[in-house]
């Protein structure tokens, strides 16, 4: 499998792109050919610095003179700036040379790169990305996290078959639940159009909806795919970041208040490590945009050389398991139902 890798994207690039890289390259065997894109000089540099060896058969550089920044807007820039490293990465990918493309660069520019580029798969009108989240059972997918603010009750009920196809043949979950975000769990709650998805949800054949569910949900209750909006999803995500990151910083302030409680903390170290490791993004590594026809993996924008890693090995799964043929049977399938039963 090949991946092209935007290793100018991100808070924090190149060198956590080019650690990831190198991390990469070392632990997935599957991982046939790595393309750095990016400026050229810089990013040798930054392989020479740290060690990376560019006489790897592995592994080379692909020239991008242009850089899209984080908080530039995402589809102009990716129509002025052809030669930026997300641009020249996703055509690799449509045209054939790259298999997945990674990136912790700005999410909307890689959005609009790929709608652009690669189009969306049959029967979608709108990509989304499936972010995880954590739970007591394993993980739950937020669909849209992000990439479609302004969506349509339609487009959740293709997130509902993305993601149901993306848990059962990616994340190994025979029958993925699917809940539908609102403010409360019995069928009446939401606004009219979280009603107007619930209907439809409820109708599509192909999912196993299971209702309307909270934000505790995520955590609490047996879910794979949680469906919204991405402008709920990208608010619910962050919230939940940055919960994560305070009460962190808290407990680290309340351990450090008492010698008690310091070495009470080093006999709990592996337990606090544990729990890091399974709430962290850097464990996840990246979210797929689901629905556009080819791999496309989003990172953190602030991703450590850790999460470049498993960026990277979450795109080499996502093409070892075929998703998107999966994807374009479950919608058609569905839709086909839906014809029948009209008819």
């Amino acid at each position: 499998m090949k991946v092209a890798l935007d290793a100018m994207g991100g808070d924090h690039a190149p060198a956590v792109n080019i650690g990831g890289a190198i991390d990469a390259l070392r632990l997935y065997p599957k991982l046939g050919h790595l393309f750095l894109v990016g400026d050229q000089a810089v990013l040798q540099a930054e392989c020479v610095k740290q060690g990376l060896n560019l006489n790897d058969p592995r592994v080379s550089i692909v020239h991008a003179p242009e850089v899209i920044g984080m908080s530039e807007p995402g589809a102009k820039t990716v129509r002025r700036k052809k030669l930026s490293s997300i641009s020249i990465a996703m055509d690799m990918v449509k045209e054939g040379q790259a298999d997945a493309f990674v990136s912790a660069g700005n999410t909307g520019a890689a959005v609009a790169a790929a709608t652009l580029k690669l189009r969306t798969l049959p029967g979608v009108d709108r990509a989304g990305i499936a972010s995880g989240l954590p739970n007591e059972f394993g993980l739950c997918n937020i669909l849209d996290a992000g990439a479609n603010p302004e969506a349509k009750p339609e487009h959740l009920v293709a997130y509902a078959l993305m993601g149901t196809a993306f848990a059962r043949h990616v994340l190994g979950k025979p029958d993925p639940k699917v809940g539908l975000m609102s403010n409360g769990e019995e069928d009446e709650k939401g606004t009219t159009f979280t009603k107007e998805t619930f209907v439809l949800l409820k109708q599509t054949p192909g999912i196993n909806f299971v209702g309307n569910v909270e934000g505790h949900d995520l955590f609490e209750t047996e879910l794979d795919v949680v469906v919204c909006d991405g402008f709920t999803g990208n608010v619910v995500l962050k919230s939940c970041e940055a919960t994560a990151k305070a009460v962190s910083k808290w407990l680290k302030t309340e351990i450090k208040a008492s010698p008690i409680r310091i070495l009470g903390a080093i006999l709990a170290k592996g337990a606090f490590k544990a729990l890091k490791a399974k709430s962290s993004y850097e464990t996840y590594g990246g979210s797929p945009l689901l629905g556009v026809n080819g791999v496309v993996i989003i990172a953190h924008g602030s991703s450590s050389a850790q999460a470049i890693q498993n960026a990277i090995r979450v795109g080499l799964e996502t093409v070892g398991s075929r998703v998107n043929p999966h994807i374009e049977s479950a919608v058609a399938a569905a839709a086909a139902a839906m014809s029948a039963v009209e008819s």
